[in-house]
């Protein structure tokens, strides 16, 4: 018993420092479905409920990193340094820590009607300001990314998630890259269908003003006017009374 002694001594250091791994991967949220649950410079993840409940002091991190240098960060990096500042990933650091909590603001279990879910990347006012290190910012790429949670006890860390499954965002079709075909019909015949279109609304449009014309043509002949009565001028004749002769006398 006595020679494994120095080796427990020197094993305490490093259980005490050791981060557990909780049985907890972070993922896209799937309920409720969500428009936009990934963008340009977005995506929508689960918030971390009922994961970290033992550690009532800790401050949980989100960490955000490529799946190409997720490999090369180190939970002894502190928040809000350079070496894990937003404004310097992914050029300068493999990851970035962003999105602080604490277990307030993930009660479990869920109270109803909360809002259980987090957009990373939304903040667009911070993205260039050096001064604001945990910015979450938009991401410049399309990805692949890798995120996890990280609680610190101060500047200690206590416990971890595991790292996502690769998050792809969205990205912008080329020109070129756009199908000239909309479910098997050719650009042929949407031309065609575009002018016959056309074609159709010049001749309901030259129907209708006929019928407008039509309309107003039968009005005019069907208005009635009012005969003329016939005036009946009667002629009288004229008693001319001529002087009669003077009497004699």
């Amino acid at each position: 018993m006595l020679p494994l002694l120095p080796l427990l001594l020197l094993l305490l250091p490093a259980a005490h420092g050791a981060v557990e791994r909780v049985g907890y991967t972070p993922s896209l949220t799937k309920s409720p479905v969500l428009e936009g649950l990934t963008t340009g410079s977005t995506f929508v993840l689960d918030q971390p409920r009922c994961v970290f409940d033992k550690y009532s002091n800790a401050d949980i991190w989100l960490v955000v990193a490529l799946e190409s240098t997720a490999a090369n960060f180190s939970n002894s990096v502190a928040p809000g340094t350079a070496a894990s500042a937003f404004q310097n990933f992914p050029d300068n650091v493999p990851a970035y820590m962003t999105l602080n909590a604490t277990l307030a603001n993930y009660p479990c279990p869920k109270p109803a009607g909360d809002i259980t879910v987090l957009r990373v990347g939304s903040e667009t006012s911070c993205s260039g300001d050096a001064a604001r290190p945990t910015c979450n910012g938009p991401l410049s790429g399309p990805g692949p990314y890798l995120v996890k949670f990280l609680a610190l006890e101060g500047s200690e860390p206590v416990a971890e998630t595991g790292w996502s499954q690769p998050i792809m965002l969205r990205t912008a079709k080329s020109s070129n890259s756009i199908s000239t075909t909309d479910g098997g019909h050719s650009a042929g015949m949407i031309a065609l269908t575009t002018i016959l279109s056309i074609l159709f609304a010049i001749l309901l449009a030259g129907l209708v003003a006929m019928f407008v014309f039509w309309g107003s043509d039968a009005c005019g002949g069907s208005s009635t006017f009012s005969k003329p009565e016939a005036v009946s001028v009667r002629r009288y004749n004229t008693h001319h009374v001529y002087d009669q002769p003077a009497a004699r006398l």
